[in-house]
């Protein structure tokens, strides 16, 4: 891991703009005295003392004499603040400051050679693909072949019965998501139950449909089924948006009977669930929730996380009956999917391209996962051989702001729980960590190095 190009003060001062603006640090929260930071971060008070110095001129710290230093308020900032749903290792504004920094901030498919076959089947139907095919809207029976192929993909198995009517072809998960709740929410505050740490997107979502989001409590195998209950009696919520095989940040899987009892729930209350399965590499074990609730369940993935997130290629599965809806949904959002990227999707399951990258992909993210469970297993973690990231939960003396600062001073980003939890939520002290395979080896084993080294040595006079 390389050291940033610019002076230290200058990536610290980064690292402060970075947990500032994305609520890392929350606004009137108190940063620590210059000589503890310096010795945390290894670095001289001089440093420290000019990027607070620096921050403060910027309007992002306020300082007060014998008080201390502080988050400034938001109306300080020159822009509004709002947390980005990617996270860009490469913007410009990194690229400017720090070189080469590990990010382990969002979880990113590796190239196992998928790349250069993409790219080769791109090059294969331009000079095969009808000029009528380039230049006109797709049609919905164009998409037939493509949406039997996504059918095979996942797996009756799994979600239960259907056929290529019930499947809705989408710009992603996120956006199957959306589609699914614009599908069903109605009324001026429509109300979505979640996890009470769910994916940023989640929030993203709620926001765009003006909805209101509610945490039900979890425990170690997912959603508490009374909590379930009394949320439907408080609330009149019609829609519970979950991730139950692989729950992103916990790593937490729903068990069959735990996922049984939820269904009980959700027909007393007529509740529709959408499952976002995302985050699942590997094959699975638990059946879906459309499997166990067919008429009131939705199932949604994509190939961002096995194949390749630029395809921006998703789809719902959708319950019995709901199919001619859902494709209303989508027809008056985005009309349809483009013609040559149907063609192109199409050619990547029919190549065997998706089906060798999700099983390098998997085999590679268990590979880095057991590295970095051998490297930070004396710590209070979670995970999963399939999941894409672990959750730590931070060891007395640490805090989610003031450890993700010290990492990104240490030259790696990570997500804090606070980014996770839902407006109104409580965070806990922990952080989740992606295990990317696409990072170098060397690169991945300095950043656990790093990160262990933290956990060992906590600020001074920091209580839990």
């Amino acid at each position: 891991m390389s050291q940033a190009s610019g002076a230290k003060y200058s990536y610290l001062l980064d690292a402060l703009r970075r947990a500032v603006e994305g609520d890392v640090l929350s606004e009137g929260e108190k940063l620590p005295p210059v000589r503890e930071l310096a010795w945390t971060l290894k670095i001289t008070p001089g440093t420290v003392a000019r990027a607070y110095r620096e921050a403060v001129e910027q309007g992002l710290l306020e300082a007060a004499v014998g008080r201390g230093t502080f988050v400034a308020p938001r109306a300080v900032l020159s822009a509004p603040v709002e947390v980005r749903a990617i996270s860009e290792a490469n913007d410009e504004v990194v690229s400017e400051v720090i070189s080469d920094i590990v990010d382990l901030k969002g979880s990113r498919v590796p190239d196992t050679g998928q790349g250069a076959r993409i790219a080769t089947l791109l090059a294969d139907l331009g000079k095969t693909m009808s000029p009528d095919r380039m230049i006109n809207y797709s049609l919905r029976k164009d998409s037939k072949n493509l949406r039997h192929l996504v059918t095979e993909w996942v797996g009756e198995d799994h979600v239960g019965r259907m056929d290529d009517e019930d499947v809705i072809l989408s710009h992603g998960a996120q956006n199957g998501t959306l589609l699914a709740l614009q599908t069903l929410l109605e009324g001026e505050r429509p109300v979505i139950l979640a996890e009470p740490l769910a994916y940023t997107g989640v929030r993203h979502v709620a926001r765009l449909l003006r909805a209101e989001l509610h945490g039900v409590e979890m425990d170690a195998e997912g959603i508490v089924p009374a909590a379930l209950e009394m949320a439907c009696k408080r609330t009149g919520a019609r829609v519970l948006l979950t991730s139950a095989e692989v729950h992103s940040p916990t790593t937490i899987r729903t068990s069959h009977q735990r996922k049984q009892e939820i269904v009980d729930v959700a027909r007393r209350y007529q509740l529709h669930i959408i499952e976002d399965d995302c985050h699942r590499i590997q094959s699975h074990e638990i059946p879906a929730y459309r499997a166990l609730y067919p008429k009131r369940s939705w199932y949604v993935s994509s190939l961002s996380k096995t194949v390749s997130a630029a395809l921006r290629f998703g789809y719902v599965i959708c319950p019995y009956g709901f199919s001619a809806k859902a494709l209303q949904v989508a027809q008056g959002s985005f009309y349809a999917l483009p013609g040559p990227m149907l063609a192109l999707v199409e050619a990547v399951f029919t190549s065997g391209t998706a089906e060798r990258s999700r099983a390098a992909v998997a085999r590679l993210t268990e590979e880095r996962v057991q590295h970095a469970v051998n490297m930070l297993g004396r710590w209070d973690i979670s995970w999963a051989p399939g999941a894409p990231f672990i959750w730590l939960r931070l060891p007395p003396g640490w805090r989610n702001s003031r450890f993700a600062l010290a990492c990104e001073a240490g030259g790696v980003r990570i997500r804090t729980a606070d980014e996770f939890t839902l407006p109104n939520g409580h965070a806990p002290h922990a952080v989740r960590l992606a295990v990317n395979p696409g990072i170098p080896a060397a690169d991945f084993q300095e950043a656990m190095r790093m990160i262990d080294s933290l956990l060992a040595n906590p600020p001074r006079g920091m209580d839990s």
